[in-house]
């Protein structure tokens, strides 16, 4: 597979309201066809970047670059290769889906065989093609949600911004925005999605940042970030007889970083998977006997109040 190309590139980008830096310092880039996870709590200034990032305000001071164009210099070719899912949805309950995708579409200076082609793939895609005649007040949540990504993608955009795009909707529309968001992967798009659900970070992304208070705290990978951490796997094991020389012995094995409890007995570790033979072998030689062994690896959540010392939802 061919290697991809950066396609976003944020560089010491700021951003403050009066006294309150809400973006400070951050630096990221994203590739064309990845999915960058944005995650972090309410007021970490996941949005406000998305706001930079969309043109719709300036930085303070730091760069961006879109497909090689500058966010301050090239803002309407930036608007062409983009696209933004705002956190609120963005629809007027007296239009009906054909409507508002033709809306976009005209904006976009697009010719009307191109709407009509592109209007008709995304009510496939959203699921919307049964109720597009039909007015958005009678659209539940997460039919507005759906209708609200077409709009941002009704122009092919390169580079897709969805900020918290499954807030307040159900379970089976949140699955289909997961469709969509890996489906554009899969095109090559690049894509910057927002959330404070860590599980969506987890279970969507190629790439993961926690933001807190403005700055990015940690990037990479899930295996990354948990490295970033300092978190290990942990193995939790019940025992007949605990006793403190068993502790010791565990202590002593290669790749042992702790030892917690009686029952269970948790052990923190670089890999569970070198050092499973080697407390069976300490329990044994103890006279005791595992009667239950079970390997945890850390959460995104885990992780995440190892490095702020808060959850994500506060």
């Amino acid at each position: 597979m061919a290697e991809r190309s950066v396609f976003v590139e944020v560089e010491g980008l700021h951003k403050a309201y009066g006294e309150i830096r809400a973006v400070d310092g951050i630096s990221f880039t994203i590739k064309s066809g990845e999915i960058f996870a944005l995650l972090g709590p309410n007021g970490a200034g996941k949005t406000t970047t998305i706001k930079v990032l969309s043109t719709l305000i300036a930085p303070d001071a730091g760069d961006a670059r879109i497909g090689g164009l500058d966010i301050r210099g090239d803002i309407m070719e930036i608007k062409r290769l983009s696209g933004t899912v705002p956190q609120e949805t963005a629809v007027y309950d007296d239009l009906n889906a054909s409507e508002h995708l033709r809306f976009f579409g005209r904006a976009y200076g697009m010719s009307a065989t191109e709407i009509g082609r592109r209007e008709k793939e995304l009510l496939e895609v959203t699921g919307l093609e049964e109720r597009k005649r039909d007015k958005v007040s009678t659209y539940s949540g997460g039919m507005k949600r759906r209708l609200n990504i077409a709009c941002a993608l009704m122009h092919s955009p390169r580079f897709v911004m969805l900020d918290e795009p499954t807030v307040g909707v159900d379970p089976q529309a949140r699955e289909r925005i997961f469709d969509m968001v890996r489906d554009l992967r899969d095109q090559g798009i690049a894509i910057l999605y927002t959330t404070h659900y860590m599980e969506e970070a987890e279970f969507l992304s190629d790439r993961i940042a926690i933001m807190d208070y403005g700055k990015i705290i940690a990037e990479g990978t899930m295996a990354e970030i948990v490295s970033i951490a300092g978190e290990g796997e942990v193995v939790e094991l019940e025992v007949d007889a605990f006793t403190e020389p068993l502790r010791e012995k565990i202590m002593k094995i290669e790749g042992v970083l702790g030892v917690e409890g009686e029952r269970p007995i948790k052990v923190t570790c670089e890999s569970a998977g070198r050092i499973l033979s080697h407390i069976i072998t300490a329990v044994s030689d103890s006279g005791s006997l595992v009667k239950h062994i079970e390997v945890k690896t850390p959460s995104l959540e885990d992780v995440f109040i190892k490095l702020t010392g808060r959850s994500l939802r506060e």
